[in-house]
Formats: structure tokens, C-alpha cells, sequence
């Protein structure tokens, strides 16, 4: 199908050759063939039920844990940054859908007095891309949490797995990419709004200290691996403060890297292939990534 004849076909949530930067937060990247807000979840589900099947989708949350490439991607990309809500049971199951932020979901939890998702206010992504990552902070994981998740498939069928059927490991899961987060489920118990408040603020306190804010990042550049911290290896390697172009290894926390100014995704994709060599030069430990990289290199 001609792409044009396909954007016509559907309403003013898609956008063709569309520059991605925006949605990542390093600022790079090229531009998507197709690009797809959906405004709810029902726009979500008639466009998929009516797209072509040669389309592939690739779903983006926040884009913190994410490196679009230069040249941009083919196929969809599906921006969730609308299906957002958030709501509680009178069980206390809270249930968001795979756009809201991890800290929304925090914050949501503590206004009606829930504990146990504090954590989520140190992630800086979304519930979709939490669950696909089994993304965790100060010692807590979205597998500790979840109850389960509905998701959608590139035919529009709907499926709800469990903890146990995702198969969540550290930083990673079991099922294929053919399916795509809408919405979970989340476990807590009750407690007060002030200590509730008080762990939240430790939590914000440690992430300022430990880690750069404010700049153009990706989170975590590598996964930990087994017995080893990846950012003290990063840093006996000599790497702090390593620069390609107006890419940087951050000052502050080595398993951080910064956009300076005007970096490419090329740029920080190289400096983080660098880092693994000297790494496995001085220690013999291959890093692995954990900022997802997209796209055309």
C-alpha cells in the first residue's frame, strides 16, 4: 500500500517522515516512515486491526532508555505519550495504562495513600517501557509489583500475561516483540501519605546526588554485570569524562552518557563501543547495553 493512500485512510494521529529527536531523551535521531499517536485505546486498536500487514511497529514510551540512530527508522513508530490514565480498585490494585509515567504512577499511589511503587519515582520512563525492560531502582524491580498486563498484538488481538508468563529477568522478559503493552496492573498495601512522602523524597535526594539530572541522557548506558557494577568498571577502565564528539561520559556517574550539545546518535553509539573495549581490555568483561538502540545505523 502506498504510504500516502495509508496515512489517508486513518485520521491527523499519524504523520509521515516525522523527526524523532523530541521523543528521545538524548535529542538524536532521525526521522520514522510512519508516525502514530494514538489519542486512546481505541484508536490504538482500529489501527492496528487496519494497518498493512508489511508494517512493522516499534512502540516508544518516554525515551529515556532509548538511542535513535541517524538515519531514522522504517515502518511505524507508535508514540503511547496519550494513553496515560491511572486508577485504583477498592482492593488497592492500581492500573495504568502503558503511557503514564513511572513517577505519575508513583505520585498517583501516594495521593491515595499506597506504598510499595515508591520506587518507581527514580525511573524516568513509562509503564510500557518499564514492564518490556523489567526496569528497576533502589533495590526494587517492576516484576516485585506487577500483577499483570494486557497487551495487543500486530492483528489486534488481546492478551493478558502474567508475572509468571512474562518471564522477567534483570532487565529483560520472555515474551516477543509482536506484543504491545496497553495496560497493568500493580500490587500495594496501605500506609500513610507521610511516610509514603518521606521515602519518595530519599528516593529524588539519591538520584540527584548519584546521577547527572537535568541534561540530555539515556539512563543507564549498560547492564550490571553478575558481581560487578558496571560504572565502577567504566571508571577503573579510564573512561570519565571520555568524549566522542559532544558525547560524554558523565563526571558524575560513569554508566552515564551525556549529550552535550549537538552529539549524533552516531556519536554516542560509537563512545559506547568504546567503553566496552576498554572495559574488556582491562578487566575481560564484554558490557552489555541497556539503552535500547533503534533504527538505521
Amino acid at each position: 500500500m502506498n504510504v500516502k493512500v495509508f496515512k489517508n485512510r486513518f485520521n491527523k494521529c499519524i504523520k509521515l517522515d516525522h523527526k524523532l529527536s523530541k521523543f528521545s531523551w538524548f535529542g538524536v535521531g532521525g526521522n520514522a516512515e510512519i508516525l502514530f499517536i494514538p489519542e486512546n485505546e481505541k484508536s490504538l486498536i482500529f489501527f492496528l486491526k487496519n494497518k498493512p500487514h508489511e508494517y512493522k511497529v516499534l512502540a516508544i514510551g518516554a525515551g529515556s532508555n532509548l538511542l535513535i540512530r541517524d538515519k531514522g527508522i522504517n515502518g511505524i513508530v507508535l508514540v503511547t505519550k496519550k494513553l496515560k490514565n491511572i486508577s485504583i480498585d477498592n482492593n488497592g490494585v492500581i492500573s495504568a495504562q502503558a503511557g503514564a509515567t513511572d513517577a505519575e504512577v508513583a505520585r498517583f499511589a501516594r495521593d491515595c495513600e499506597r506504598t510499595g511503587l515508591e520506587f518507581l519515582l527514580g525511573i524516568p520512563g513509562t509503564i510500557g517501557g518499564g514492564i518490556k525492560m523489567n526496569s528497576g531502582a533502589f533495590g526494587s524491580e517492576f516484576k516485585d509489583i506487577l500483577i499483570d498486563v494486557t497487551a495487543i498484538n500486530l492483528s489486534g488481538e488481546f492478551r493478558v500475561f502474567s508475572v509468571k508468563e512474562l518471564e522477567m529477568q534483570y532487565r529483560k522478559i520472555g515474551i516477543s516483540n509482536e506484543w504491545i503493552f496497553c495496560k497493568a496492573r500493580f500490587k500495594s498495601t496501605s500506609d500513610n501519605k507521610q511516610n509514603i512522602e518521606a521515602k519518595m523524597k530519599q528516593i529524588l535526594h539519591l538520584r540527584k546526588t548519584a546521577q547527572p539530572t537535568g541534561v540530555k541522557t539515556g539512563g543507564s548506558t549498560f547492564k550490571n554485570p553478575i558481581g560487578h557494577k558496571a560504572w565502577k568498571l567504566i571508571d577503573q577502565a579510564g573512561c570519565r569524562g571520555l568524549k566522542v564528539g559532544d558525547a560524554m561520559i558523565s563526571d558524575k556517574h560513569c554508566n552515564f552518557i551525556i549529550n552535550l550539545k549537538n552529539s549524533s546518535a552516531q556519536q554516542i553509539e560509537e563512545l559506547g563501543e568504546k567503553v566496552q573495549s576498554k572495559v574488556f581490555q582491562t578487566s575481560g568483561i564484554r558490557l552489555s547495553w541497556e539503552i535500547q538502540r533503534v533504527g538505521i545505523k
